[in-house]
């Protein structure tokens, strides 16, 4: 393009053509498209500890695309056999109680110890505006994520808490299968997705702190019944009497709760993330809980009874893709709320219009 000051009104003025500039992308960047593994070379590289082809079939098990789900179900069902020699620990606590300081050093101190290898598997909240996830707890584990022998997997809760404790259960089977002996499973800590955590780990640890405010505020009957062990973080400082009195308050409220099934009776510990005392008392409780379990048969009976719940659990959730993907259904979907927003019907109505619908295809 000519420059208009190179015109002759303008006397003495010459502009010279600027440098063609060259492309963004390197003419000599030689791209390798990565190669597709089939679901038997992918379970080889599992099982021999490859932690990119681990970390290739989890982003499987979190595609929801079909195929891909069909090539993860082939891998876990391969994995199978290789998984279920691993202590599975989930962690939970409030926002802001330290869980991921807390892993990184109980992390370091186990791998020191015991040896062994370590996954963790944090479940991270996405938002219900954007459905984006940070994905940020890696970061906050800076001596687990430099440990050759540890593997640190955060996934996004997706807005459903039952679908990626799913997908988090498989993972775990993975995992297991990859040679890893010590599974950490930390939840988003918001009280629905404790349960679910539960329901896939033989050892579940509460994380609390003290100096927030009203202590019984923390005392929960549904996560303290669940919990086999509730330790109190951040005492260190001028905060160490106000942790052993909020560990004297949750020791006389356990009192009030009945025995758990185990027939363990959960203990309450004091401890510092940042500093790292008090992380040996919590692993000898750890290890004490497993030796007292497996010594009265429980440890497999709960994971007997995780192996029955997650079916159902499987079941429920393929019933409703089925249902919401049905092409009729679809099709029925925004009339159906139209005629409750009119007030022609009920939800509950309107409900039970689309159900009748569904299994009356299902009968043809």
């Amino acid at each position: 393009m000519e420059h208009p000051e190179n015109s002759s009104e303008y006397a003495g003025l010459q502009v010279n053509s600027g440098v063609k500039q060259p492309p963004i992308v390197n003419p000599y960047l030689r791209r390798n498209r990565r190669r597709d593994l089939s679901a038997a070379e992918m379970v080889e590289g599992i099982v021999k500890g490859d932690v990119t082809i681990l970390s290739q079939a989890v982003t499987l098990i979190e595609s929801v695309n079909p195929d891909h789900q069909a090539k993860a179900q082939e891998v876990i069902n391969k994995c199978l056999p290789y998984s279920g020699n691993s202590v599975r620990i989930g962690i939970s606590g409030v926002p802001g109680a330290g869980k991921s300081t807390s892993i990184d050093e109980f992390g370091i101190h186990v791998l020191k110890e015991k040896g062994g290898k370590l996954a963790v598997l944090a479940i991270d909240p996405s938002s219900e505006r954007t459905k984006g996830s940070i994905l940020g707890d890696k970061t906050r584990m800076e001596k687990l994520a430099l440990h050759p022998d540890s593997f640190i997997r955060p996934s996004p809760s997706a807005g459903s808490l039952g679908g990626v404790a799913r997908k988090t259960r498989e993972t775990i089977i993975l995992c297991e299968a990859a040679g890893f002996d010590k599974i950490f499973v930390e939840t988003v800590g918001v009280g629905q997705s404790e349960t679910a955590c539960h329901s896939m780990v033989d050892f579940f640890l509460l994380i609390q702190v003290a100096g927030t405010g009203d202590e019984l505020q923390g005392i929960k009957r549904g996560i303290m019944e669940i919990s086999d062990g509730i330790v109190i973080n951040k005492c260190d400082g001028d905060n160490v009497d106000r942790c052993h009195m909020a560990a004297t308050n949750f020791r006389n409220a356990l009192h009030f709760f009945p025995m758990p099934d185990s027939g363990w009776a959960p203990k309450v510990l004091c401890y510092s993330g940042f500093y790292g005392t008090g992380v040996k008392e919590i692993w000898d409780m750890i290890y004490e809980y497993f030796d007292f379990v497996k010594a009265n048969g429980y440890f497999d009976y709960r994971r007997n009874e995780q192996s029955k719940y997650w079916m159902y659990e499987s079941i429920n959730e393929h019933l409703r893709l089925n249902f919401y993907n049905n092409p009729q259904i679809k099709a029925q979907l925004q009339p159906a709320e139209q005629t409750v927003l009119a007030g022609q019907k009920t939800s509950f109505v309107a409900a039970q219009d689309l159900l009748d619908l569904y299994f009356e295809m299902l009968k043809k």
